[in-house]
This record gives structure tokens, sequence and C-alpha cells, in this order.
């Protein structure tokens, strides 16, 4: 039978019930007897019914409230297109009640993730997207997830170890690898390259980012072992005005680069100082397309931009917990995002609000 013209009324009848009955069957209401239940359980099973659950969650009338954590970030940032995603996709299941609250922490600062978590917890929220802090700390909160039967989708790092409802992000080691072999198509017979990082206390913001410059050097020993990698920390403890004097005299002391790379959306850093001392013999090579980057890109100091679709990994993170708890459906575990090339010549037909 065509599940999708099965309606209550026919229930009914194979069941020998009435019509109210199934009806508070079928919504999960209560005063059905044992009896009159499992006639209809029968009746169900026998012609294959399949629930509406989009109707099923509407007539719940149920609110459900998820919570967000997120690395700070300045405006115009990667992690902005991602709360935009997050906004969309709650607009478009407004009808079911959603709503999304998102918090921030430092990510050189690892206490302030627990802090963040903790108000988190306290909320008892249905369903949580989180960026991970190191493993450990991390690991002490997804287990009261865990024990609390929480749902929760990682984001921008996989750590399989946590058991997470879902994860969205690039495959970081693979994008790494990736940018390598595209830059050094580029640069066939260059001697040398700059490697260009923030860093706080000698670490990276994120663990993606580690995994990035893994897969990087990966190819290149494998590829290119003959080429030296010159990094240069544009520190985030050093006020902005200093960077144009340490990359002066980076590249005024190395004349035989004209390649650079980052594993950051902070490539135009490097890209709008090209720009400013008309180094046109120099180009970098970044992450994320921010309006800057994208800007550089059309000016020519930013070769490359590899795009991970931030809009749709805040969208496709809502819509997970929202297939996952409002209609109990199953979802896909591990969603890696594609690997896309943006140049000076596609940039401008890229679109990041892939949804819809």
């Amino acid at each position: 039978m065509d599940t999708g013209k099965i309606r209550i009324k026919d229930i009914a009848e194979r069941a020998g019930v009435s019509v109210g009955t199934v009806d508070r069957v079928l919504h999960g209401r209560p005063s059905v007897s044992s009896k009159a239940m499992e006639k209809v359980k029968k009746a169900l099973e026998e012609m294959d019914y399949q629930p509406n659950m989009y109707a099923s969650a509407l007539a719940h009338n149920k609110s459900y409230t998820f919570y967000s954590l997120i690395p700070k970030h300045e405006s115009e940032a990667y992690w902005e297109e991602v709360e935009e995603g997050y906004t969309s996709a709650c607009e478009h299941y407004r009808d079911f009640n959603i709503s999304n609250k998102v918090l921030y922490y430092n990510r050189f600062a690892p206490e302030t993730f627990g802090k963040m978590m903790n108000e988190v917890l306290k909320q008892n929220p249905d369903g949580v997207i989180i960026v991970p802090s190191r493993l450990d700390i991390t690991t002490k909160y997804t287990d009261i997830m865990h024990e609390r039967n929480i749902p929760f989708i990682l984001l921008d790092s996989y750590m399989p170890d946590l058991k997470p409802l879902s994860f969205f992000g690039q495959d970081s080691f693979a994008s790494g690898y990736f940018a390598a072999r595209m830059l050094m198509m580029n640069a066939p017979r260059e001697k040398e390259i700059m490697l260009m990082k923030q860093m706080r206390n000698g670490n990276v913001a994120s663990k993606q980012q580690e995994n990035r410059e893994t897969g990087f050097r990966h190819y290149m020993h494998d590829h290119f072992p003959q080429v030296t990698i010159h990094e240069v920390n544009l520190s985030l403890d050093e006020k902005r005005e200093k960077f144009d004097d340490i990359l002066e005299q980076f590249f005024t002391h190395h004349p035989q680069v004209h390649h650079c790379i980052t594993f950051n959306s902070k490539a135009h850093i490097v890209g709008e100082y090209l720009l400013r001392f008309n180094r046109r013999n120099i180009q970098i090579m970044g992450y994320d397309m921010v309006p800057k980057n994208a800007e550089c890109v059309r000016q020519g100091s930013i070769s490359f931009l590899i795009a991970q679709h931030a809009y749709m990994q805040g969208y496709a993170c809502i819509e997970t917990l929202f297939h996952a708890i409002v209609l109990k459906k199953e979802v896909d575990p591990v969603n890696y995002m594609p690997i896309e090339l943006l140049t000076k010549e596609n940039i401008d037909y890229y679109r990041r609000n892939n949804i819809g």
C-alpha cells in the first residue's frame, strides 16, 4: 500500500478502534488502553505505515534549545560565516521552535573552554555544537554530555574518540597535502618558500591548522625535499603595525622567495603588505573566502584560496541536530566538506550560501 495515502480512518478500520484512538497513539498522547494500543500498533505494522515526522513534530509544539561554543573572532572572519549559517538554519526551521545560542572561548586559554562549557551544561540544552579545545579538556565535557544523553556535534576538528553524533569540517591532512601540491604546480622550480604562521606561546590557534601543516610537509618531504621552508610568525601578541616591518625584513633578506603559504584565514595580512609595498613578484596562498582575502585574490597578491564552506557547515550543524533530535532520524556521523580552490578567474562565482 502507498503509505503516503494511508489515512487515520484506514488505520482505525484495520485496528477496529476509533479515529480518535489512532490519533492519540500516533501523537503519543495519554488515555489509550493497552489493548487498543496493541491493536493500533499491529495495524500500523501490517500496513507498513511510515509516519509524517514533520507533522508529528509540529503537533507536539515543543521548543528546542541548542548551544554552540566556538572561538572568539573578529568581524569578517571565518567564524562569522559559520554563525550566519546557524542563523539561517534556525530561521528555516522556525516553525519547530528551534533556537541556537552562541558562546565564545579563547583558543589560547583552554580554561575558558571549560568555563563556557559549564555554562552550556547548566542550561541542559537539547543539543550542542562545539569547536573542540585540546582532547583532554574536551573529553571531560563530552563525557558528561554522553552521561546526560545530550547529542553533540564536532565542528572544525574531528576527534573520533569523543564519539560525537556527527562531525562537519575538512579532512585537514588531505587539505594541507592538496595545498602543497597546488602551490608547487605554480612554483616547481622554487628553492625556498615562506610559511606564515600566527602563534601565541609557540602554538597555532587550532588542531586543524596543525594537521594542515602536517599534510603540507608530508607532500613537500615526498616530492620537493630540496625546498627550504622558512617560517615567519606574525605573533598574535604583536600589534599589527609591526607586521609590515617583520615582512619587509624577511623579504629583504630572502630575495629568492616568491611564494608563500599560510594555513589560517589571514593570508590577506601578507597580501595587503605585498600590494602596499608593490612586491608584485611575490604571492601567498591561504584559506577561507573572507572579504579581505577575496579582494587580494582579485588584485593578484593572493594566488589561491582553499574554501571550506563555513556558511554551509554552520547551517548543516543545526540541520543535523534538527533531524536527529526533532525528527528522530539517523544522521551521517562524518561529513567532510569539499576542498575547493579559488582563483582570480572563479572567485566571483563561488557560492558560499550553497543551501536550499
